[in-house]
């Protein structure tokens, strides 16, 4: 079955998401993200044991550091799915993508000079 989710969706795969970092999330907004979303293994089901738990905490943390700025933290989701919920992952898309159109774009801009 090939999924359909909406094409505002950019797909990074990692091997665990306990490899996210608070950077990569922070730099994804930085980068001009509206929304980030986190998908991981369901809670006690990781293949590297713990990587969904720390995963969790690092977008907990992440969503704490958006509020203290003045941005909404639901700009940012943990959600946990096993490789056999395709379906559910592609509605957790459109679902993500509405809610970042209803808050609108995020104030949160990078400036790199070069």
């Amino acid at each position: 079955m090939r999924l359909s989710y909406p094409s505002e969706i950019k797909i990074i795969q990692l091997p665990c998401t306990g490899r996210v970092d608070i950077i990569h999330l922070m730099n994804a907004f930085e980068d001009g993200a509206d929304g980030v979303y986190v998908a991981g293994c369901l809670e006690g089901e990781c293949h590297y044991i713990s990587g969904n738990l720390k995963a969790r905490r690092k977008v907990n943390y992440v969503r704490r550091i958006l509020d203290e700025i003045g941005v909404e933290p639901e700009r940012i989701q943990m959600y946990n799915l096993s490789s056999a919920q395709g379906a559910r992952f592609a509605e957790i898309a459109t679902e993500m993508v509405e809610k970042i159109r209803e808050l609108g774009p995020t104030p949160v801009t990078g400036s790199h000079a070069a």
